[in-house]
């Protein structure tokens, strides 16, 4: 049972119990259907509430906050426009599984259906992009809706959960026992994994001669790092990533090899291909990691496969080991078969010619993204360098999505979890800015940079007077080159360099907005006067600006062509050959 009943409105339920949740901030846009909740959140001192120019962004930076935090974001809209302006970032903040809880007005109950004014059907258009969703009907059911509503949203696979919320239920005044403690009984996650299989995968690592890791964003997820470091070291096996799972390990550790995929490092690709054992933790095998050719994935090794959704295992890729339950306790389970096993030198490792191999790629890898200047590379190329340089690993970085998400991913070397936070399954334009906004509110002492596109960044840039009236300051670094460069340059490669409706044509002075919003706003136009356009945004205190000029025909190389494999990556040309 929860505490002794009190007589309250529906608005003061919702605020006393996302209170008990530990609710910090919550990112929204009051409207008609919600004057209720606002009332009660207007004299609330616990929960600061941050008003967004836009519901997007409100959603995404509840998302950027969960990101950087682990913690569960929350965002609010009003019913009808305000609730359909969520579901852009509801969906990008599902596929990627970041706990999000979305509280939505509505009109009253008795009106639900009629088409009045700013009613729409919230919980049918939500229903396919979160993980579950609510339509409260009576004031007494709010304890246990949103206490569920959190549970489900932060644990086995994270998520979004929305809560729509009628007028009528929002004002009406029952009395209700707060702060319940059980949960819905239909919901309980499986996150203990099988012995058996645990046991299992510990055999076939052990007995492989060229073992390979792939990290998913559910590692950072788990908080899964840790263990994920030691079990590579003690086995000699490499690590790469997907793009969700960029930060899992220090990708300047010996063992890391970076990204894969459409757009991964050649050498990440290449491990791939030759390794005979693939522990995949924490990832749904995605077209943009494996290609279209899933032959040419992994094609010599037995494939073991950890994830806390039962429903990713086998839906992409045939396996041979699934193992469904959390990173973490399956990670653990597997040192624990391992330490009966293994026989390891004075610093745990296995010494092996793979070994030799993981540490040669690595150390192609790096050459590669050092030797920026070398002839191909683009001028995009040596300012993500520069940036990762002067930031060290210290910041968080987000982005937005296209060429300068990828050249972030390529060239950014990330130290952390929890500090590259970028749109993966969805990939959304316009992310990076408002979940910057997010992550700079959920860690406020850490430098908090968005590195964006022009085009993106013009989808969201309202919010801008967000970060001024809040004392936001985020750092925006627009690779400005006037096109959509990620669709431009696969129309140079795929489509006979017929550039339809790319070019950005006519675009802001983006320092002269950026001032006029009462930001600090630079242009850079060398990579060399990057450190000191930093050091001028970070000390003026106030969200910054800085418009960047790149190549405008500037190219993410290498990558996979469509409908191709991990072998066939064109634009290798840079890379060494290993």
């Amino acid at each position: 049972m929860g505490e002794t009943a009190k007589k309250l409105s529906g608005a003061e339920i919702v605020v006393e119990e996302l209170k008990n949740e530990r609710v910090e901030v919550a990112f929204g846009i009051p409207g008609g259907a919600l004057l209720d909740l606002y009332e009660v959140l207007y004299q609330e001192e616990e929960i600061k509430h941050i008003l967004m120019r836009h519901e997007q962004c409100a959603a995404h930076a509840a998302d950027g906050y969960a990101r950087a935090s682990g913690r569960t974001g929350v965002c609010i809209a009003t019913s009808g426009p305000g609730a359909t302006n969520l579901v852009t970032g509801l969906a990008t903040a599902n596929i990627d599984s970041s706990p999000v809880v979305a509280l939505t007005g509505q009109v009253p109950t008795s009106a639900i259906g009629t088409n009045a004014f700013q009613e729409s059907s919230t919980f049918t258009i939500t229903m396919p992009i979160t993980k579950h969703n609510f339509l409260v009907t009576r004031t007494e059911d709010l304890p246990q809706v949103i206490h569920n509503a959190f549970y489900i949203a932060n644990t086995g696979r994270k998520g979004v959960v929305l809560i729509d919320l009628p007028k009528d239920v929002q004002g009406n005044r029952v009395e209700v026992e707060l702060h319940p403690r059980t949960t819905s009984p239909g919901y309980r996650p499986n996150i203990k994994p099988n012995q058996v299989q645990t046991k299992r995968a510990a055999e076939v690592l052990l007995n492989a001669e060229r073992p390979l890791i792939l990290a998913g964003g559910g590692v950072i997820s788990a908080g899964a790092t840790q263990p994920l470091r030691e079990l590579a070291e003690l086995l000699g096996a490499g690590v790469v990533t997907t793009l969700m799972g960029k930060g899992a390990i220090p990708e300047g550790h010996p063992l890391s090899l970076g990204m894969a995929g459409m757009h991964g490092h050649v050498y990440a690709n290449r491990a791939l291909n030759e390794c005979d054992a693939l522990l995949a933790l924490g990832t749904r095998f995605s077209d943009r990691l494996t290609g279209w050719q899933l032959d040419q994935f992994a094609p010599d090794a037995t494939v073991i496969h950890v994830d806390v959704d039962a429903a990713e295992i086998n839906k992409n890729l045939p396996v041979d080991i699934p193992i469904v339950g959390d990173v973490k306790l399956a990670l653990h389970d597997i040192l624990k078969w391992l330490d009966k096993a293994i026989k390891v030198d004075k610093e745990g490792k296995r010494e092996s010619p793979w070994l030799r191999r993981i540490k040669e790629m690595h150390s192609a890898c790096e050459e590669c993204i050092k030797d920026v200047w070398r002839a191909g590379s683009s001028i995009s190329d040596v300012v993500i360098k520069e940036l990762s340089n002067i930031l060290d690993g210290n910041a968080i970085v987000t982005t937005e999505v296209g060429q300068c998400q990828m050249f972030a991913a390529h060239y950014y070397i990330t130290k952390e979890p929890r500090t590259f936070i970028s749109s993966g399954g969805l990939g959304t334009m316009g992310f990076g800015f408002p979940a910057a906004i997010g992550a700079k509110v959920a860690a406020p002492d850490r430098q908090v940079v968005d590195i964006a596109g022009d085009g993106s960044f013009l989808m969201t840039c309202q919010d801008l007077a967000t970060c001024v009236e809040n004392d936001i300051p985020v750092v925006v670094c627009i690779f400005d080159n006037r096109y959509l460069g990620m669709v431009r340059q696969w129309q140079e490669l795929f489509f006979d360099k017929r550039y339809s409706h790319t070019n950005l044509g006519v675009t802001p002075d983006f320092v002269k907005l950026g001032e006029a919003f009462g930001c600090y706003a630079e242009r850079v136009e060398k990579p060399e006067e990057l450190k000191s356009a930093l050091k001028n945004a970070f000390e003026s205190g106030k969200p910054a600006v800085l418009d960047i000029i790149v190549g405008r025909e500037d190219k993410v190389l290498p990558m996979i062509p469509p409908g191709g494999g991990i072998t066939g990556m064109i634009g290798t040309e840079r890379c060494k050959r290993i």
